[in-house]
């Protein structure tokens, strides 16, 4: 695999072109559990763009298939989110990756790394995988690409990947397929009975003026524990310091108002000693 960085005038880590690319690329230890198959796929017959600017030449592809994909459902945030959610580093890290074969798009991805006292959250916003590459085992290391990110801008530090999916309303096909895949990989979800999340309004603000004020939607919590997949609760404490740090993230670049409705408030998650169930996506 050929990973492309262009050199960023901030405080991320960025490797030299003439650094070993082995040392950017997942080891199979940082794959998830139910992934380690996707060790048998040649990834040297790839080209890998990490993304880390809109300016970047790869951004417009890369946007463009997750919009065509996501956009429509309004789980696709803006151009000029993004933009701004870029230009957070170094506090936090967004990251685009596009991943292309044949000189096609294979696969997208993005990501935020958000260091947070010790540990380090990643957002996993979006994963998508050209048919033609599903079942391959691509989507396997496209899952264990933020681990890398992550452990380079905090190493030593405990990694917890948390994305937020959609609940199974037995209608989407692609929603169900998605999180089968991801209860396959060895994700866990947070017990939704016990945690009410909720996703910001990613509509544009003029829209959510006019319809009367942001609508957040319920989202379940997807995650990865890297190196602590067995254990199967999680403390109120640590689920609180996941939230924020995404909402930290959103918060950057959604409006205060939108961001301060009483959905989006952690008021009544569980408190910090309460043990809170981890189970699988599909339940």
């Amino acid at each position: 695999m050929q990973i492309s960085k262009e050199p960023q005038s901030s405080g991320w880590p960025i490797p030299h072109k003439t650094e070993s690319m082995q040392t950017m690329l997942p080891e199979t230890s940082d794959l998830a559990p139910g992934d380690t198959r996707a060790a048998s796929l040649d990834m040297g017959t790839f080209e890998v763009h990490s993304i880390r600017s809109t300016k970047d030449p790869w951004f417009e592809m890369a946007y463009k298939a997750l919009w065509d994909e996501f956009g429509y459902k309004s789980e696709m945030e803006r151009r000029e989110t993004l933009d701004a959610r870029f230009k957070l580093t170094p506090s936090m890290v967004y990251e685009m990756v596009l991943v292309r074969k044949d000189d096609r798009i294979a696969a997208v991805r993005d990501h935020t790394i958000i260091p947070s006292a010790g540990e380090v959250v990643v957002h996993l916003s979006h994963n998508l995988v050209m048919p033609e590459h599903r079942r391959t085992g691509l989507a396997g290391w496209m899952r264990a690409l933020p681990v890398v990110s992550a452990r380079q801008l905090s190493p030593g530090d405990y990694v917890t990947l948390a994305g937020e999916m959609e609940y199974d309303d037995k209608k989407d096909q692609d929603r169900a397929i998605r999180l089968l895949a991801y209860e396959k990989a060895g994700f866990l979800k947070i017990d939704p009975a016990a945690v009410g999340y909720f996703q910001p309004d990613f509509r544009d603000p003029a829209v959510i003026d006019v319809e009367g004020g942001a609508r957040p939607l319920p989202f379940q919590l997807l995650v990865r524990r890297v190196g602590r997949e067995a254990e199967r609760t999680i403390s109120g404490y640590e689920v609180r310091r996941i939230v924020q740090a995404i909402y930290r993230m959103y918060g950057a670049q959604f409006r205060p108002k939108d961001m301060a409705h009483p959905a989006l408030s952690l008021e009544n998650y569980p408190v910090s000693d309460e043990a809170v169930s981890l189970l699988p996506p599909s339940k």
